[in-house]
């Protein structure tokens, strides 16, 4: 169990939001107030309000003012004026996320905070076996407790570059409200409880000494519906059947405890269990509700996005980042449908409007950019794919593929392997995409052995064959297989699947270097001797309008033996015992 200490927090919540949204910035001019929590309705009946329909309902435009500029907070404004994504990104294409906070403490993976309050559901019992009963200590008692005096963002920065990151994609605030920074809207953060400390500061700081680039990302668009699970209760079965957990404690349950003065109502939300389908898809694995507007909570929703915008504003006044990361599964926060249901706002736009121009301010150019999870091609977002290898090569817009090793959140058992994140990396480059992998730090933020040698492998393939990574580009094919048909990796978070699946000699994959060169990566080390076939490369196809004028092994020095026939590029692979995973060729034209 974990140790409680009763260190009462004496301000009211008001008051704490008051002097919270005091403090002076960073960097940059202060921000707006948060306007004051709005007056709840009393609720209805547990799954008896049909939401309003999202399509005709009209998107609401917050009253929240942005840094003066040639960005309006619109879409069209923000296509009309982006200069173009970075060339940073095409040169960076491989970086770490840096998924970490409090839920790593319940060493149960993914989405931790929300699930340890679903009866039954290994969270839970985890939970209860711990910490207590969620009735009694819940998450908020994990965020008071949890401490990870091992984190050292400044070493971790040199070992992520080491294994040939070139930026880091950090976690700000996740799914479960607590903002890792000195926060100026949300007291629940990482200076005020748990560690008392400023990771994003900590973060960006390691990241600029060593000349990496950053971003940060943000995942509370959709905590209000995804934290129904703390207003529930255990069933008959369970160990306090009807016992509420502790979501529904008010602002006035706290006094005298160690957390009053925090309004847990920032922490967990509201009840808004009312809505039909909202509870069940909250205490499901995965899937929002049904499309539909919160009719009945109009004034809270809108003070809901402008509390999620301000927060994202904050970050991006104290620390400068070089893009931003809204997380969802839908064209943007607060979309109506999807992840975004509940509300349709200009949200968005408008913390997007405010980055650019801030940014145009500070740097006198827009070198940054702005991920809208799964947006359509829009100039001025970038977009991603989730655990995914898209089936062929995408490059109508810049997107980076996320895969987390093992999960987004720590738990035991995960599968370390630097050949399927290495594998993974040629999938996604080849597509002409960029790749954050996911290292999950332990609960007390030191990285276990097995994930330093996994990350000191990959750096030591990075190094040796990062030509036809680094500022690369599809070629007309992404690669070939036997037969031709394309042997491609498992899709899916990075683990036992992907570490034992197999390649043979004639699985390729093709970028073009930065150097303008062809670049040809075997997906494993076939065997001394070994006559490689690299069938879109020979003279009847004429697959590079010239004639190749040279092969190089990537990492050997001596003489290769290699002859271009009319049906496939001949390599004889010399001695590859000191190989690791996949094979690297460059091939020049005559």
């Amino acid at each position: 169990m974990i140790q409680r200490l009763r260190i009462p927090i004496l301000l009211t919540a008001t008051a704490l939001l008051a002097s919270l949204a005091s403090a002076t910035d960073t960097v940059g001019a202060p921000l707006p107030p948060l306007p004051p929590f709005p007056s709840i309705p009393a609720a209805q009946p547990f799954d008896s309000v049909p939401m309003a329909d999202s399509r005709s309902a009209p998107e609401v435009k917050l009253d929240l003012p942005i840094t003066p500029g040639p960005y309006a907070p619109t879409w069209e404004s923000i296509e009309k004026n982006y200069p173009g994504t970075p060339t940073w990104l095409r040169e960076a294409k491989f970086g770490i996320w840096v998924h970490f906070g409090p839920q790593a403490a319940g060493k149960s993976g993914d989405w931790y905070a929300r699930n340890l309050y679903i009866p039954d559901s290994g969270p839970y019992k985890n939970h209860l076996a711990n910490f207590g009963h969620p009735s009694e200590v819940g998450y908020k008692e994990v965020l008071r407790d949890w401490n990870p005096t091992k984190l050292d963002p400044a070493k971790l920065v040199k070992i992520y570059k080491d294994a040939g990151a070139r930026y880091l994609i950090i976690q700000g605030v996740h799914h479960d409200q607590f903002d890792m920074w000195n926060s100026k809207y949300q007291p629940w953060n990482s200076t005020r409880l748990g560690p008392k400390r400023d990771f994003l500061g900590e973060w960006s700081k390691a990241a600029r000494a060593d000349g990496i680039r950053f971003g940060v990302t943000f995942h509370h668009e959709y905590s209000w519906w995804w934290w129904q699970t703390a207003f529930g209760a255990d069933g008959p079965n369970g160990p306090k059947p009807g016992v509420p957990y502790d979501g529904h404690l008010t602002l006035a349950d706290g006094k005298g405890k160690w957390w009053e003065g925090l309004d847990p109502r920032l922490l967990y939300g509201i009840d808004l269990r009312e809505y039909k389908g909202v509870s069940a898809a909250a205490n499901k694995g995965w899937g929002p509700p049904a499309d539909g507007i919160f009719q009945n909570h109009a004034a809270y929703a809108k003070w809901y996005a402008t509390w999620w915008a301000l927060r994202m504003m904050d970050v991006v006044d104290k620390y400068q980042p070089d893009f931003i990361y809204t997380d969802g599964f839908s064209s943007q926060p607060f979309s109506g449908y999807g992840t975004g249901i509940g509300q349709k706002s200009d949200a968005m736009q408008r913390v997007i409007a405010d980055f650019y121009n801030k940014t145009l301010q500070r740097r006198g150019k827009v070198d940054v950019f702005s991920i809208v999870k799964f947006r359509g091609k829009t100039n001025g977002t970038v977009n991603t794919a989730e655990a995914d290898i898209p089936k062929d090569i995408k490059s109508d817009q810049d997107w980076i593929a996320e895969s987390p090793v093992g999960d987004w959140f720590y738990a035991p058992g995960f599968t370390n392997d630097s050949g399927a994140v290495i594998r993974n990396l040629l999938e996604e480059v080849s597509r002409d995409g960029n790749i954050g992998v996911c290292i999950c730090p332990l609960p007390d933020g030191s990285l276990d052995d097995g994930t330093v040698k996994m990350l000191k492998e990959i750096g030591e393939w990075t190094r040796i064959n990062g030509a036809g990574i680094y500022g690369s580009k599809a070629w007309t094919s992404l690669g070939e297989g036997a037969d031709g048909k394309l042997n491609v990796l498992p899709g899916g978070k990075l683990g036992r699947d992907q570490a034992e699946h197999r390649f043979f000699p004639t699985d390729i994959r093709f970028t073009v270097g930065k150097d303008g060169n062809l670049y040809a990566y075997c997906m494993t080390v076939p065997a001394t001797g070994t006559q490689m076939r690299i069938t879109s490369l020979g003279t009847t196809a004429n697959a590079l309008g010239k004639p190749v004028k040279s092969v190089t092994l990537l990492g050997y020095t001596g003489p290769l033996t290699w002859k271009q026939t009319p049906d496939a590029l001949v390599v004889i692979l010399p001695n590859t015992s000191a190989f690791r995973t996949a094979l690297g060729f460059k091939i020049a034209t005559q």
